[in-house]
């Protein structure tokens, strides 16, 4: 159902928020959280890293070759505020997952060769070695962790948003979604919900839902402005962030937490020494600094964890 009042509008707006200088994909201002000051029209510029000292213990578990070089290759998938987005030059990556890597690389005394990739070519690129970690909002699911070692960081997990005339209220059960149009992104967690529970729409007699994947995030919003999607299943973090950027838009609510993790391949030996270095910045405060810049202290965990199960 199209909307036929301020389409342009928004596709502009969403255009120069998400693409450039916004903050949307998993983290606006959650409940529980402060607002980011992004959500005003402002990019939170406080420095919450430099001050991270290199904690001793956690730098001597990392293997040898590591330490001797002093590097660390990182695959960040950039594009989806609050977690990782371009400033307005479109070239400086900012954002909370950002700031967590620069923060543990600090702490273990290392320094990041940072790249930019697309969020479905990371975890494939990890196990065939190209890169050493990877960051883009990597929620930890049981299937990912077969291929895939974790180190998590933070809780975000997945939710809906749809624009203001929708006549959703809540989604508890995926079966409300059956005939309408879902956008989401690809190769992501919410795909693969989405993929693996379509069926239940025909066994309750139902039209099924049509899900539609995006490489692009702005243009996942696009989408949803323009009404070639009903609704837009993604991080509850960049769900709640992106609807305070956009005019007509509303978070649903949240559907499933998930744990989020730095992505290693499979049985890495640096994932003790991440694990100790992301203890170590909860420890000294740089940790709820980093989570207070970004508006998403409902995001903390009590201590990070290598590869957990996946929540239930």
């Amino acid at each position: 159902m199209p909307r036929t009042r301020h389409t342009a509008a928004f596709a502009l707006i969403t255009v120069a928020a998400l693409t450039l200088t916004s903050c949307g994909s998993a983290d606006p201002a959650p409940a529980g959280g402060a607002r980011p000051a992004a959500a005003k029209g402002k990019i939170p510029t406080t420095d919450v890293v430099s001050s991270v000292r290199k904690n001793e213990a956690a730098a001597k578990l990392l293997p040898p070759d590591v330490r001797a070089s002093g590097t660390l290759s990182i695959a960040s998938s950039v594009g989806t505020p609050p977690g990782a987005f371009y400033l307005e030059d479109g070239r400086t990556p900012a954002g909370a997952d950002i700031d967590f890597a620069d923060a543990v690389a600090r702490a273990l005394g290392v320094e990041l060769k940072r790249e930019v990739a697309s969020f479905d070519a990371i975890l494939p690129a990890l196990g065939s070695g190209k890169y050493d970690v990877g960051t883009g909002n990597f929620g930890v699911t049981d299937e990912r962790r077969r291929t895939i070692d974790f180190v998590t960081y933070i809780n975000d997990g997945q939710g809906f948003a749809v624009r203001e005339d929708s006549p959703l209220k809540k989604v508890t059960d995926l079966t409300q979604l059956c005939g309408l149009t879902v956008a989401t992104g690809a190769g992501t967690t919410f795909e693969v919900t989405l993929e693996e529970n379509r069926h239940r729409c025909a066994e309750a007699g139902k039209k099924p839902y049509d899900v539609r994947t995006y490489a692009d995030q702005a243009a996942i919003w696009i989408s949803l402005q323009q009404g070639r999607s009903d609704v837009v299943m993604s991080t509850i973090n960049g769900l709640r962030y992106a609807v305070t950027q956009q005019e007509g838009l509303r978070f649903l609510n949240e559907f499933k937490r998930l744990d989020v993790g730095f992505a290693f391949k499979k049985d890495t030996p640096l994932a003790p020494a991440f694990q100790a270095a992301v203890n170590s910045i909860k420890a000294d405060g740089t940790y709820d600094r980093i989570l207070k810049k970004w508006g998403t202290t409902a995001s903390a965990i009590e201590t990070s964890q290598i590869s957990p199960p996946e929540l239930r």
